[in-house]
């Protein structure tokens, strides 16, 4: 192989490197396969999905990844998932207009172990400490969640009692939907940033914000990562369907391109490499 030949395989590496960037620590593109995780309570693998509860009564159930991740920058991380929740029944709340199907899904960073927390209202969440959830709550359970049936909220140490909450106001989450949720920690200024849409794109303002130091709420920088969920005499399938985590503070695009400054690297080395041949055939002729 002549010299220039190797010299375009060399940029066409750069390239690639400089596009696709470092790896994620989670990444499930679906849960096909489990591997790496731990299913508590009735959490179970459906299909290509990981369905956290079912669609039955009295329900809690947990995934967390096997092993801790390491949440070294001040406890900074950075998360995309997808769900979905259906077959909503049972009990109806006294929302105008009535919404059927509970409680919810809650994403978990916790220190504890691989666990679940309490049904019904608890989402599967209450009485994990030491411990930062991010819930998607779908029923109404008074004062404490606003009188709200559809908000996203910032639980810590097992309280399901949120610190923030912000309505959806897009769509009801129990109505079958697939939502793409963003969830952003800086550990640097302590802002954790929630965003949640239908639409495969990033939105550009989150739905939530929220300043504290997660940190001293997590004792500890290795951490369990995960969801949890819990039904009661109102229930839903809850499913996620898509994961990715980094350990830093990386705002994930779930749909990438490649960068400007990749792509022309990459079409130079094609070039050289296209130019290189084309030389060495002249030489042979």
């Amino acid at each position: 192989m002549s010299h220039s030949i190797k010299l375009s395989w060399a940029v066409l590496g750069l390239a690639c490197a400089s596009s696709v960037g470092a790896a994620p620590i989670i990444n499930y593109a679906d849960f096909s396969s489990t591997a790496g995780l731990t299913l508590n309570g009735s959490a179970a693998q459906v299909g290509t999905a990981l369905r956290v509860t079912p669609a039955l009564v009295n329900q809690s159930g947990s995934f967390f990844a096997t092993n801790t991740v390491n949440l070294a920058s001040n406890a900074s991380f950075s998360t995309y998932f997808q769900f979905r929740i259906t077959n909503a029944g049972g009990n109806c709340d006294s929302q105008v207009p009535l919404t059927c199907g509970a409680d919810g899904l809650v994403f978990v960073v916790q220190t504890v172990g691989n666990n679940v927390g309490g049904i019904g209202g608890g989402i599967g969440y209450a009485g994990i400490p030491n411990s930062v959830g991010i819930e998607f709550d779908t029923w109404n359970n008074g004062a404490f969640d606003n009188n709200s049936s559809n908000h996203v909220g910032v639980d810590v140490n097992g309280s399901v009692a949120s610190l923030e909450l912000a309505e959806v106001t897009e769509a009801d989450m129990t109505r079958g939907d697939v939502w793409n949720a963003w969830i952003d920690y800086n550990g640097s200024n302590s802002l954790i940033e929630v965003r949640l849409t239908r639409s495969g794109d990033r939105p550009a303002a989150p739905l939530l914000s929220y300043t504290r130091n997660l940190a001293l709420d997590l004792g500890t920088s290795d951490a369990f990562v995960g969801f949890t969920s819990g039904t009661g005499s109102s229930f839903a399938n809850h499913d996620v369907l898509r994961w990715t985590l980094e350990d830093s503070f990386r705002p994930i695009d779930p749909n990438p391109t490649p960068e400007p400054a990749g792509l022309l690297l990459v079409g130079t080395a094609l070039g050289l490499m296209g130019w290189s041949r084309r030389k060495g055939g002249a030489a042979r002729a």
